[in-house]
């Protein structure tokens, strides 16, 4: 908000210094939590390590890392900001830059909605659920620190995700009243931690494939010493 319509206003007061008013305020964000959101993500590593089953598309190396395209879609889902063109104008977002470790005004502009959307297309059906192993990893490394649990409650939750548009494997649900994907989150009852997450068409039914997921979760738990 480097220029304003709107002059500036001076206003007379019983003191000797003046008070005046301006609309100039400079380069602005409104997304201050981006600050919190950067500081989980570094101590728990969630980027990193999905950053890592992410295919490489690009022919020659591209001005952004896959972890840096990662992190600014991540947060500016986390945001609010769900559309891929939001890109567009955020990439510029002095805050967004310095979290995705660019410096806000000399540093070099975020990735475009293009560059988004092609790495989102890159990621094949194989990626999405190395990308889903690798979150369980995360979480059986942080609910370890403070040593085994005597129990570990999952709580496994089917939601609804409304789709716009005509979204591959998006269908109409009829309790829900809308097109959606209808994907699969288990996370630890006790903490809260997410554990895992799997897309699901829209079609799908909410128990789908939850015996198989529990066996996979169950398994890692006990190869990491939790109960």
């Amino acid at each position: 908000m480097t220029d304003s319509p709107t002059s500036k206003m001076r206003f007379e007061t019983p003191a000797k210094l003046a008070l005046e008013t301006a609309f100039d305020g400079g380069r602005l964000t409104s997304d201050g939590g981006l600050l919190w959101i950067s500081e989980v993500d570094s101590e728990l590593g969630v980027c990193e390590a999905m950053a890592e089953h992410i295919p490489e598309w690009r022919r020659r190396e591209g001005r952004h890392s896959l972890v840096t395209l990662l992190k600014q879609r991540v947060y500016q889902i986390a945001c609010g900001y769900e559309d891929q063109n939001d890109a567009g104008s955020l990439r510029t977002d002095p805050l967004l830059k310095l979290v995705c470790r660019a410096l806000p005004e000399s540093g070099k502009d975020l990735a475009s909605q293009r560059t988004i959307s092609r790495m989102e297309n890159a990621v094949s059906a194989r990626a999405c659920y190395r990308i889903a192993e690798a979150l369980g990893e995360v979480y059986v490394v942080q609910r370890g620190y403070a040593g085994a649990p005597k129990k570990v409650l999952l709580d496994f939750d089917a939601t609804d995700d409304p789709t716009h548009g005509d979204q591959e494997e998006s269908y109409y649900h009829g309790y829900f009243e809308e097109h959606i994907y209808h994907p699969l989150v288990v996370f630890d009852g006790q903490t809260g931690q997410l554990i895992t997450a799997v897309l699901r068409a829209g079609n799908t039914h909410a128990s789908h494939r939850t015996v198989t997921i529990l066996r996979r979760i169950v398994t890692r738990l006990r190869r990491h010493g939790l109960p």
